[in-house]
């Protein structure tokens, strides 16, 4: 099968024919029709990944066609669609049990510890657990965007930052987290606002349902968030991944609110400070999210079928496979929403 190939951190990616992967007897083998370029892939470039060994095939953000099955697998068959989360659970640890799949003892991670969707297959372990049927009303490239970023996204704002109706949220930050964390909370009836340091994100912020958009060049982010919100925000999330956007993000909050880290800090700012007298005296609360559980896709699907949010919309451009190494190593400058490879 071909498949594009690291060789070497931050070197460009070959695109290469490669042995397919060998199929566990609980496993899965799917045919990959798209598959996202996310920023979680970038860091894994960059060698910001100490699970990654070498050579290597990114990307884990994937729909497709089952092709294969191992004898052990009832669940699916060869020729359903479907996706899977970029975090499979074992389904035999504490967290798996207690169904948190997301923070498996041991995880499998396709693009991670295990090669990825840069290619024409990708393996799913415990196909059983992990691979997700896709509704036909949707697409490949739609349920590819759903992705890492909109799927996390989803945990973020819902079961970790508790967001309801009538709340505000900020998003620091307009690229594919971000603009799936305004899709999200404009669909749970939550108000918010979106920061950036470029006008074309915080436009498209705006059309998905923004009430507040501020260029975080010009402004305190923070006071302002206060400002526009009456007091802060109830939930808020870094969805860049930087000392900056982090703190920001903490003293934006109004009282007992909560910040969600979603992005991905590496190398210096890897442990961030903390505003730790203002998390004290305004009872704050900081949380993490590792992707979502496996559990929550069918209300995340439901919330789909809905029409409330389209991760379509989120697609801003669409790839080959030959052009996968050259958008990867580019992700270092911002983008407008989820780059799609059809492979």
């Amino acid at each position: 099968m071909r498949a594009a190939v690291m060789h070497a951190f931050r070197e460009p990616l070959r695109l290469e024919e490669v042995t397919e992967p060998e199929l566990p007897s609980d496993g899965a083998l799917v045919e990959v029709r798209a598959t996202g370029l996310c920023r979680s892939d970038w860091h894994g470039w960059m060698g910001h990944d100490p699970s990654i060994g070498l050579p290597h095939v990114p990307g884990h953000e994937f729909a497709g066609v089952v092709v294969q099955i191992g004898p052990e697998v009832r669940g699916i068959e060869p020729g359903d669609r479907v996706t899977a989360p970029f975090c499979c659970g074992c389904g035999a640890c504490e967290p798996c049990r207690l169904g948190h799949t997301q923070i498996c003892e041991r995880d499998y991670q396709p693009g991670f510890t295990g090669w990825g969707s840069f290619a024409e297959r990708v393996l799913v372990p415990v196909a059983d657990l992990n691979c997700v049927p896709l509704p036909d009303e949707l697409d490949f490239e739609a349920a590819a965007a759903l992705g890492c970023r909109f799927m996390t996204t989803f945990a973020a704002v819902g079961e970790r930052g508790g967001l309801r109706a009538g709340d505000w949220l900020a998003v620091h930050g307009c690229g594919g987290v971000g603009l799936s964390a305004v899709m999200l909370g404009r669909a749970l009836g939550a108000r918010v606002v979106a920061v950036d340091v470029a006008p074309g994100p915080l436009a498209r912020a705006a059309e998905l349902g923004a009430a507040h958009t501020l260029d975080a060049n010009d402004t305190d982010v923070a006071e302002r968030i206060r400002e526009a919100t009456g007091g802060g925000a109830h939930v808020s999330i870094d969805a860049i991944g930087s000392a900056v956007t982090a703190a920001a993000s903490v003293r934006s909050l109004r009282r007992r609110g909560c910040h969600v880290q979603v992005g991905l800090l590496a190398g210096d700012v890897r442990e961030p400070r903390v505003p730790m007298a203002e998390l004290i005296s305004r009872e704050l609360e900081i949380t993490g999210v590792h992707g979502m559980p496996v559990r929550d896709y069918p209300a995340l699907l439901r919330l789909v079928a809905s029409g409330a949010v389209d991760p379509g919309r989120l697609i801003g451009r669409r790839i080959a496979l030959e052009e996968a190494g050259d958008a990867l190593a580019a992700m270092d400058r911002p983008a407008e929403g989820i780059t799609v490879i059809t492979p």
